[in-house]
């Protein structure tokens, strides 16, 4: 029981997360230091995709409905299960190993943080009674509580890992949404949301080809970015409000996307993906450029990482401006892309059981530092 003992030096953590993509489940199984000095072992990694129902059963819930107290119940049970199935996946080939606390992350369905209010369902509960180890889970309301975004979190975690001496680095998590840490060379750590990531490409391709996600970029790159359309996306007044802020599907879902499409009913279905593209990339571009100048490196995690498309359009868009900060892969770091959100769970998890800070208040706009998680002991 976490509340009877303390964490071992080098104790073994599971991180668990499913983000706004809707894709799947992420799971990672770390050892992690107990300093920031030493570096963290991934003993292994799991993905359990979503099946449909549960994918749609989410989708339903970003907007209200009839009986969605009782819908969301059924879905943080799904999710459970779900969530149980990775951390078997990331214990079959480690029987040996003795997991002190499973950190998850939960699906968010509602972000609503100028209302006082965050909801990542989930059934931790459940969870604990699944696996037999103890959970740590709603991270983010703690924050919000004390008057933060509770989003994002990612950057406490960037700067315990991917930051370095006398280099400013940003490091572009593109998952559904997208946000940015700026590590700044004398230590300092800021960040934000900065838009959409895979979230309006997905929707699209999936009305259009069928697919899940545009894998590699390949349709994207099979058409024309249209200007005009690009700049009606680039007026949204988020991409312009200065941080702390955050956002969602509660903002960039598909009603929001059809409004801007209203003019362009002509243009070439490939061609809206292309500018859609354009539209992650420009907009990332500009909020880095915007509040990370001096940036020499910016190392992109997250399913955007894999876009090859995507990741040509921010080197453009950043050598456009007139900056020489090169687009490069958290690969390039010893961490696979769609590792790092998983292990910043995971690493939330570690500093919960440690009675630790997760926030970073000059990120979330939160009071002050604050430990985050509930326990929910197994």
């Amino acid at each position: 029981m976490l509340t009877t003992k303390n964490p071992d030096k080098n104790a073994v953590y599971i991180g668990l997360m499913s983000g706004t993509s809707l894709d799947g489940a992420d799971g990672v199984l770390v050892r992690l230091p107990a300093t920031e000095h030493e570096h963290m072992e991934l003993l292994g990694s799991a993905y359990i995709p979503f099946n449909e129902e549960l994918r749609q059963q989410a989708l339903q819930l970003q907007q209200s409905g009839e009986n969605e107290i009782h819908r969301e119940a059924l879905l943080a049970n799904a999710l459970a299960h779900c969530y149980s199935e990775c951390v078997k996946a990331l214990l079959v080939h480690h029987p040996e190993v003795s997991v002190y606390a499973i950190g998850v992350h939960g699906q968010t369905i509602r972000h609503r943080p100028e209302l006082g209010y965050t909801r990542q369902t989930n059934n931790p509960a459940l969870l604990a009674e699944l696996t037999g180890i103890d959970v740590i889970a709603d991270f983010r309301s703690r924050d919000v509580a004390a008057g933060g975004q509770g989003a994002p979190l990612v950057p406490a975690f960037h700067r315990a890992v991917f930051a370095a001496k006398e280099q400013c680095r940003v490091v572009a998590n593109i998952g559904g949404i997208s946000n940015i840490s700026i590590l700044a060379a004398d230590g300092t750590t800021t960040g934000f949301d900065t838009g959409p990531g895979n979230v309006l490409m997905d929707y699209w391709i999936k009305q259009h080809q069928g697919l899940s996600y545009d894998a590699n970029g390949t349709w994207s790159a099979q058409g024309q970015v249209n200007q005009s359309l690009l700049a009606s996306l680039m007026s949204e007044p988020y991409l312009h409000l200065a941080p702390p802020k955050s956002t969602g599907r509660d903002l960039f879902h598909a009603d929001w996307l059809q409004q801007h499409l209203q003019a362009f009913s002509m243009l070439a279905a490939v061609d809206v993906q292309a500018t859609l593209c354009a539209y992650t990339a420009q907009s990332l571009g500009q909020a880095i450029l915007a509040n990370a100048t001096q940036t020499q490196t910016v190392y992109v995690c997250g399913g955007g990482a894999y876009n090859t498309t995507l990741m040509n359009m921010l080197q453009a868009s950043l050598k456009s401006a007139g900056s020489n900060a090169q687009v490069q892969s958290t690969a390039q770091l010893g961490v696979a892309p769609e590792h790092v959100e998983a292990l910043a769970f995971a690493w939330l998890a570690q500093q919960f059981c440690l009675r630790q800070a997760g926030n970073l208040p000059e990120v979330t706009g939160a009071k002050g530092l604050r430990v985050l998680g509930a326990l929910y002991p197994a």
